[in-house]
């Protein structure tokens, strides 16, 4: 069975940083392309990074995360990390990771594989 799991989120004040981990298992990873949603209580579930699977290694971000965030991947640990540098009180959310064989439905947000998520706080 395809798993992901995410790890990493934290309270954070203004301006400091995080890394999330994405852990895919039972799976070859470099089938799978990642994205990374985040979510607030009552709010839809919003696209934030994403990035393919292989060599290519392409990437997409929402324009609110450009510049601060970096999606990166390491097959060989079978992990895509989220690196979030100057982090505002408006990325306080939660933060999931999915993956699938497609690329096209990692960009509409309807990945197959999704994790149970990570809580960011940052704090003004």
């Amino acid at each position: 069975q395809v798993q992901v799991m995410e790890s990493g989120g934290d309270f954070v004040q203004a301006g400091g940083s995080l890394r999330l981990s994405c852990l895919l298992s039972g799976a070859t990873f470099d089938e799978y392309a990642v994205g990374w949603f985040r979510q607030i209580p009552g709010t839809k579930r919003d696209g934030v990074a994403a990035i393919a699977w292989g060599s290519t290694g392409q990437t997409q971000y929402a324009d609110s995360v450009k510049g601060r965030f970096t999606v990166s991947r390491d097959d060989a640990k079978n992990t895509v990390y989220l690196q979030m540098n100057g982090l505002k009180t408006e990325d306080t959310a939660m933060y999931y990771c999915a993956a699938d064989r497609t690329w096209g439905s990692i960009l509409r947000g309807t990945p197959k594989i999704w994790g149970q998520g990570t809580q960011v706080t940052v704090s003004a």
